[in-house]
């Protein structure tokens, strides 16, 4: 038998032993029972002599990150049951260049993120949630994760739970880590339907190419390469340490031009087969007055053209001339990620542990999406434009009148700036945090610590590829003079530079014209933060202060806490008037701060310990009084207790009250025009509300006659709403309670069983009623300040014209979510050859509802998905790991990751038609393999392939912009196997 002495062996051979094991509430007990020294468990800063604790808590290993070729954190902590679908790099459109955690699917923002227990800045300019790519992945020892409220410990935010990163400490030597990985796909996808998807694209690339086209049959993209280095030196008295990381990532895009289920934009509400679909705004032009020209004048008639091949104008088809937005988009964004940093302590005396942390990254990356152009945004043309073909100027209401006069008539235009190449949004995130502080013993009964925290995050963000809405008008604008095509701006001189733009006819755009309408945005966010932070942690047993059953004492731990956020954002003027073209509406500047002041107690009492029927019995509290600097004040609690009649057997309980006060951004952002995903406007044709009459959709705003018609229906399946900030917002509250019980069998040696019931209650909940929350309380509950909520544009329409639902951040309604946690871990030895482990967490999802506010009847979200329910909310999900250590220095592992089966809804409580082809998600499993080598005795290779089976991911015309590519990214494997190999050196 081989020498079993290398460091790394054992370290590799116990972690995979436990790999993953998603501990709740303990962390392998017959190893926290070894435990020498005491430590702090997330949700808590009492120290105990274990890992128990009266509230859930997981865990996930640094060698999870290993074995799952882990070089984005949020890849891995997503995987976890509790954790749904969040920004990451698979989001594109809508993206916010960050990289967030959402627990409970109750939202990012009410999840709180740490750093060794400390806070996390806000992540960006949009986003109050922490990035995770500030998270030095290689330093990470492990990652706990506490689902449930934590206010009383941690302050706001802490709604829906707690994710805490642990950084390694007191390393030594130097460590070398480099990983390389890819994915690979067979385009083979086969999905429900008589016809079969890649036909249809087929067949769509034999008359149009240039949109259409299926990728190679197997594809390799996606290169990751990832260089890290981590050096620590203890003082030579061992009294300190100083540990320092550097790291460089870089990664390549993935376009769904790669990937033959995402070549091809899908139609909405397929019945027999999938179809490609698109946006009406194509490479050709759409030229059409959406059925207004009539109200404007009763002579008028209604058209709808594109340009032809002949340089004359033909109908537009809609199954023609669609524009196949797809395959230019990112499916996944090239990432470059720069860290560095250094962490370290030294003990000056027994009263005096000063330690320091500097920590600083460098993100970049590029959200990628079709061409801009003109999507409507003008509204009329002057009859005297020299581009439009003669032969078609009467149709558009220009008779010989109006062409003398050069009047204008309505004319909207769609058309693409497909010359001019995509939409881009470049992120360059600057993030430096240091927190500085000391801390130790007074005497033998109270300690303390004290420390500092300053973060700043530097946020640019670049607007590329945009038509400037402005110059739209001024090169539409044009008549001919001597012959020549000449902007009315140049004649009048005010814009001498004017180009005039040819729509009209196939190939009409110059490059002259293109460098004329062509523009950028730019955003400068800067937002910091600053902590203050002090606790007196005391063991009243000291003063005998316990009961009469236990040996420990009382604990407790008093503490205050300054804190204030703030956060400027700084935009062009372009994109503050909203005169970008395709940019979805204005956006604002934002400027604006938040403070509060808390002081905060915990105290745990342990009644009884190694008596008849309680082998252990204690009680735990904390309280929080918060005082907010807009004068609002909050108080939060926690109450809990542990019960282990006997040591083979442990029940729980806790409650919680958390208060999340109102984020900057949500307080101050001012009011703009965003987009919202909508299979269809309920008065259009697409997806007539039958509820929705005649009358009310004409009280709403539809012109008479317009009624129904497929000129209120997005072809992109994108609306309009306002949204912006509220500073009369008030924080929300909520409740969570939870009941477990935690099995550790002494007859089954290294056994371990927990599960546990949640419920999280919000109430107050800061939120907005949503777009499509609102068209259905209108015309389906008949609620009128629903009603009052719809601006409709002249013509009726919520996506063109300047037709709008309003949908400001409220106070309104609340969330609540109901389950089930469950974890098992089980190791046995197997003689010579090694030893067995598995380890399973799972989730039980029984309740997720959301209350839009009184009289809107809630709507439960759990086993769906859709533009309401967002990503695929299914009841149950787990990950299991099994792995064998064997007796040759190799370690092996296979993980068994599952999603059940969700349906669609297109409205609350409102199931898509059953005749539908995606109306229903199957049940999804995907299987990750990983072997690890200990070829040295410090030094170590891992190769693996997660989704070794290539699963085609769940497809869908109808997933907007909270999905990517036909699908959800965020939580199904969309781009096939993620092979990686990663090599590890210590000296």
């Amino acid at each position: 038998m081989m020498n079993r002495n290398s460091r790394v062996a054992v370290a590799v051979r116990n972690a995979l032993m436990l790999s993953s094991v998603a501990s709740i509430g303990i962390a392998a007990p017959a190893f926290a029972q070894e435990a020498p020294e005491e430590v702090v468990v997330t949700g808590s800063r009492i120290k105990a002599a274990n890992l128990e604790s009266t509230s859930p808590v997981t865990q996930v290993t640094a060698e999870d990150v290993v074995t799952q070729g882990v070089t984005r954190i949020e890849d891995l902590v997503n995987q976890l049951p509790q954790a749904f679908a969040a920004q990451n790099a698979t989001v594109a459109n809508g993206s916010t260049g960050t990289a967030t955690i959402n627990l409970r699917g109750l939202g990012s923002a009410r999840t709180l993120v740490l750093v060794d227990g400390r806070r996390m800045p806000y992540g960006g300019i949009s986003n109050s949630a922490a990035d995770l790519n500030q998270i030095p992945t290689q330093m990470v020892e492990r990652v706990e994760v506490l689902t449930g409220g934590a206010s009383a410990v941690y302050g706001s935010d802490a709604v829906s739970g707690v994710v805490n990163f642990i950084m390694k400490k007191d390393f030594e030597g130097v460590e070398v880590t480099g990983q390389y990985s890819f994915y690979q796909h067979n385009n083979d996808y086969s999905g429900p339907g008589a016809v079969k998807l890649r036909d249809v694209i087929a067949a769509r690339a034999a008359t149009n190419p240039s949109q259409f086209a299926l990728p190679d049959d197997n594809v390799t993209d996606g290169f990751g390469r990832e260089i890290a280095v981590m050096m620590g030196l203890n003082s030579g008295d061992g009294r300190g340490n100083i540990t320092m990381y550097a790291t460089a990532y870089d990664g390549d895009e993935v376009l769904q031009a790669n990937r033959d289920f995402s070549a091809c934009a899908l139609n909405a509400g397929p019945t027999a087969s999938f179809s490609c679909g698109g946006s009406s705004t194509n490479a050709t032009g759409r030229f059409t007055d959406f059925g207004i020209a009539p109200l404007v004048d009763p002579s008028f008639t209604s058209f709808n053209f594109t340009a032809d091949a002949a340089g004359g104008w033909r109908n537009f088809s809609n199954a023609l001339d669609q524009y196949n937005f797809g395959p230019l988009n990112h499916y996944l964004r090239p990432e470059s990620r720069y860290t560095l940093g250094a962490m370290g302590h030294y003990e000056i005396t027994e009263k005096a542990d000063v330690y320091a942390q500097v920590m600083y990254t460098d993100y970049r990356s590029v959200a990628q999406i079709a061409p801009s152009g003109n999507f409507f945004e003008t509204t009329t043309i002057n009859c005297g434009n020299p581009f439009i073909p003669a032969a078609n100027l009467a149709a558009i209401n220009c008779d010989a009148t109006r062409i003398a006069n050069n009047d204008s008539v309505p004319f909207y235009i769609g058309r693409r700036n497909v010359e001019g190449g995509p939409r881009q949004q470049s992120f360059n995130n600057a993030s430096f945090r240091t927190l500085a502080g000391v801390r130790g013993a007074l005497n033998d009964a109270w300690s303390y610590d004290v420390s500092a925290q300053f973060s700043s995050v530097k946020a640019t963000q670049a607007t590329l590829g945009y038509f400037s809405i402005e110059k739209l008008r001024r090169s539409l604008d044009a008549v001919s003079v001597g012959g020549t095509p000449t902007c009315q701006s140049v004649i009048d001189g005010s814009d001498g530079s004017c180009v005039p733009w040819n729509p009209f006819t196939a190939g009409g755009s110059t490059a002259a014209a293109l460098n004329y309408l062509s523009v950028s945005g730019l955003q400068i966010g800067q937002i910091e933060q600053e902590v203050y932070l002090g606790t007196v942690s005391g063991d009243l047993g000291s003063y005998g202060i316990k009961t009469p059953w236990s040996q420990d004492g009382v604990q407790v731990v008093f503490g205050a806490e300054y804190r204030r956020d703030s956060l400027e954002n700084e935009v062009d003027a372009l994109q503050q008037a909203g005169l970008l073209a395709g940019s979805g509406g204005a956006t604002l500047p934002l400027k604006g701060s938040t403070r509060v002041t808390d002081y905060f107690m915990e105290g745990r009492l342990p009644i009884a310990q190694d008596a008849a029927f309680a082998k252990s019995l204690s009680v735990d509290v904390a309280y929080r009084y918060s005082e907010y600097g807009g004068g609002a004040q909050t108080d939060t609690y926690k109450m809990g207790v542990e019960w282990a009649p006997i040591d083979d057997i442990r029940f729980r309980a806790s409650f919680g009250r958390a208060v999340r006060a109102p984020n900057i951004i949500e307080l101050f952002s001012a009011q703009r025009l965003s987009l919202f995903d909508l299979d269809g406007d309920p008065c259009g044709a697409a997806a007539r509300n039958p509820n929705a009459t005649d009358a009310e959709c004409i009280a709403t705003g539809v012109p008479v006659g317009l009624v129904g018609n497929a000129a209120l229906d997005s072809p992109a399946g994108q609306y309009q709403n306002r949204i912006g900030g509220n500073i009369g917002l008030k924080p929300e509250e909520s409740d969570t309670t939870s009941f477990g019980v935690v099995l550790t069998p002494t007859f089954i040696e290294n056994l371990s069983i927990t599960l546990d019931w949640f419920n999280v209650k919000i109430d107050d909940t800061i939120s907005v009623f949503q777009g499509a929350n609102t068209l259905d309380a209108c015309y389906n509950l008949g609620d009128a300040a629903a009603c009052s909520r719809i601006n409709r544009s002249a013509g009726g329409s919520l996506w063109v014209g300047g037709g709008f639902v309003e949908d400001l951040n409220l106070n309104i309604g609340g969330l609540e979510t109901t389950g089930i946690d469950m974890n098992a871990n089980y190791s046995i030895g197997i003689g010579e050859w090694g030893k067995l482990s598995t380890s399973l967490t799972g989730t039980y999802l029984k309740k997720l509802e959301t209350v839009g506010g009184p009289g809107i009847p809630a709507y439960d979200c759990v086993g769906y998905f859709s533009n309401v329910c967002g990503v695929p909310n299914p009841e149950w999900r787990h990950k299991w790991r099994f792995a064998w250590s064997t007796p040759w220095d190799l370690d092996l592992s296979l993980t068994w990751r599952y999603y059940g089966e969700v349906e669609g809804l297109s409205g609350p409580n409102t199931p898509v038609p059953a005749n539908r082809i995606d109306g229903k998600f199957k049940a999804e499993s995907y299987f990750d393999i990983a072997a690890n080598w200990a070829f040295m005795e410090k030094a170590s290779l891992v190769v693996g392939i997660n989704n070794i089976l290539d699963d085609n991911p769940q497809l869908s015309g109808s997933v907007g912009t909270t999905g990517n590519g036909n699908t959800y990214p965020q939580t199904y494997d969309a781009l096939g196997r993620y092979i990686f190999a990663r090599v590890k050196f210590g000296f």
